[in-house]
Formats: C-alpha cells, structure tokens, sequence
C-alpha cells in the first residue's frame, strides 16, 4: 500500500532528525546510541544524563559507559566522602575507565587573590591542599588535577605577581612529581579579575616551574572567549598541554551548539596525539542547549557527529 504525503513527509522529518523508524521511539536511549566506545576520551560530568541515569552516581557512571563514554571528570571530588572517592574509583576500574580531573580548591578559590601575593599563607593553604588531593587520586585513580592561581593583586607589578605564582606552583609540582600526578593549569575567562587568562601566558609559567607536574589544561570554550584562533594556539602550546575541556561558544553547551568547528579540532586533536602515543581525555565542562530527556540524547548525539574516525 503506498504512503500517503502526510504519512510520508512524517517519517522524513522523524530521519532527518536522526530519531529513524523503529519499534523503540517512545524509547529512543535505548535505540539510537549503540555503545560502541568513542574514539576520543570524551569525559562526562555528574548530572549530565541524571534524567536518564537517575541521581546516584555509580549508576550514572554506568550509563555513561553504556553510551560509549570511557572517562569521566568531576571538579568537586575533594568535596566528596572518602568512601564515595573509593566506590567512584572502584566501579571506574571495573568499567576500565579514566578518571579525568578534580579541582585542587581552598577556601574560597579561584575567587580572591592567592597565589599572586606572595603571602606565605596562601602557599601553605595551597600546599597543604595539594597533599589532600594525592589521597583523592590514590582512591579514585585521577591522574590530573585543576589548578587556577586566584586573583591579580592590584598592588603588584605583574612580574612579580607572575613570580609568586610560580614560586608556589613549584611547590605544588614537589608534592605531585613523585606520585606521577600532574596539576593542569586552566586559564580562565569568567572574570577580568583572574590572574590567568591566556595560553601563552600559562605555557611560560609551565616552561618556568619546569616539572612534568605541571602542565596546561587548554579549555576550548575559555579560550575562544579570551583569545580566539584556537588551531594556532594549541598548535603553540600543544608541548605543556596535557588535558582539554569542551564547551561551545556561545552559550557553553554541547558541540554543535556554537561557533566552534569541533569536528575540526577534535581531529586535530586525534592526529597531534596519535603522531606521540598519546591519548588525552576531553573533559565535557558545559551544559546543555536543550533540558531534560531530549537534551541529553541531542548532546549524545552531538558526541558521535563530532568523534574523528
């Protein structure tokens, strides 16, 4: 029996949308995505796809492996109970998945001057807190820890501030190095405020604490709000680079969302890596376009367009 023009234009607009003919489009999670891993270490934050996982977490990590995920990263996980640590870590390990960053944060980071006023207090805060988080790593088998310095302090000449800032990061780099632990430094563009903000910037503070502890971590969606040309720059700085995030501009969401030729970068990524034997995790630092059910489905599917084969 031929298709009517309704019925046809019908199951045409439900193809080009990517939802296809299938006796599961009521359940489309379960028919859509296949589990087939990604080939780049995209990592998922906590919440991101809790209407589909629901609010425990280990339960969220495996829907994010069963969506093809192998990483995961989570800036709050020195806030979280040892024992939860252990149970992340563990069900991580049983999955065979990386733990990507957690933020290394005291008092009221990045929020205020730190780092760039030389106060002893502030390098033993930082010190002390770096300590912590090779126990968070040991249980949750991190390998990579966010670092942001704090505030410009006004009152200082730049290079000063710049020396202070990598005084007290080389203490950091002291207490990593031997645990083969490394803090990524984020350059940021949430506030003028913020002592780090651009990738060159951070590349001579890495090359000055001169340690394997201490490295960039080159977030794509800051750094198209600070300095743009986003190929070139990773290109300049891809020697301290250790670890990216994502997010499209504007808005912060999911890839495809923006501006951001991410198909571009992420095979660029891929090749500049593969070219070393590497394999960086991609942390997903955004948000959604679109809210509930529907939106964690558009942000997967976002994921598979953009992964390089």
């Amino acid at each position: 029996m031929p298709l009517s023009r309704r019925t046809f234009l019908k199951n045409s607009a439900l193809v080009s949308t990517g939802i296809g003919l299938t006796a599961e489009i009521t359940h489309p999670s379960e028919s859509l995505f296949n589990d087939n891993p990604y080939n780049m270490l995209f990592a998922p934050h906590f919440g991101m796809f809790e209407n589909h996982a629901g609010k425990d977490l280990l339960d969220q990590i495996k829907y994010m492996h069963e969506r093809g995920f192998r990483a995961i990263e989570d800036n709050g996980m020195m806030g979280r109970t040892p024992e939860m640590q252990e149970k992340i870590g563990n069900m991580l390990g049983k999955l065979g998945m990386k733990m990507g960053v957690f933020v290394v944060a005291f008092d009221n980071w990045p929020l205020q001057s730190s780092m760039t006023t030389g106060k002893d207090e502030w390098k033993q805060k930082f010190t002390r807190t770096c300590k912590d988080a090779v126990d968070v790593a040991k249980r949750t088998g991190a390998t990579f820890m966010t670092v942001v310095p704090g505030n410009y302090d006004r009152s200082l000449p730049i290079g000063i501030q710049t020396s202070h800032v990598i005084d007290t990061l080389r203490s950091g780099a002291a207490i990593f190095e031997p645990n083969n632990l490394v803090m990524v430094l984020e350059p940021l563009s949430d506030t003028p405020d913020l002592f780090l903000r651009y990738t060159d910037q951070t590349h001579m503070i890495c090359k000055a604490v001169n340690s394997p502890a201490c490295k960039i971590l080159f977030d794509i969606y800051h750094m198209q709000k600070n300095e743009g040309r986003i190929s070139r720059n990773i290109d300049l700085t891809w020697d301290e680079i250790a670890y990216f995030q994502i997010g499209d501009e504007p808005g912060r969401n999911e890839p495809n969302s923006g501006e951001i030729n991410y198909k571009y970068l992420f095979k660029k990524i891929q090749d500049k890596s593969k070219a070393e034997g590497k394999n960086l995790i991609l942390g997903m630092e955004h948000g959604k376009s679109q809210g509930g059910k529907e939106g964690e489905l558009k942000l997967i599917q976002a994921y598979r367009d953009c992964d390089p084969k």
